[in-house]
């Protein structure tokens, strides 16, 4: 995470998983620790994906049900918005293979000036850690193969 305003940066480490949930969609659970100006701390996000309108499609919400976004992977990349208050998040999706996958989102208004960056990269099957989520400092370099 990259605060654009006034340069500082911070950085999450941990993992994400991906479980049933009970009205057919997936929870999307990340916890670990994010590091900011120096402190780390613990953090976590749910989020559910439920079953969008056609195959390869997802409505977003956060854990408490409210609309978050709109997910299309058919084509491997996305491109989504959501309002949030007078911020606007403006989020892009690439995925570059069955295993790794990138989110951006980039945040503007009166409030935040951010840019986060999460990399995504599944672990093995045969080990017993689930898939882990980590964001770079925004700006660093990571997988530049998404899918067309």
């Amino acid at each position: 995470m990259r605060d654009l305003a006034n340069g500082a940066q911070g950085e999450f480490s941990g993992t994400t998983v991906f479980s049933p949930s009970d009205d057919g969609g997936l929870l999307h659970r990340e916890i670990g620790t994010f590091v900011w100006q120096g402190v780390p701390r613990p953090a976590e996000r749910t989020l559910r994906f439920l079953p969008g309108p056609t195959p390869g499609t997802a409505d977003v919400r956060f854990a408490d049900g409210r609309p978050f976004h709109d997910l299309d992977l058919t084509a491997g990349r996305w491109r989504t918005t959501h309002p949030c208050v007078a911020d606007l998040y403006r989020g892009e999706f690439a995925v570059y293979d069955e295993d790794r996958w990138r989110t951006t989102w980039r945040v503007g208004g009166p409030a935040k000036d951010q840019l986060l960056v999460t990399e995504y990269t599944r672990a093995p099957a045969s080990g017993p850690a689930p898939p882990t989520a980590r964001r770079p400092a925004a700006g660093s370099s990571g997988p530049r193969d998404p899918r067309p």
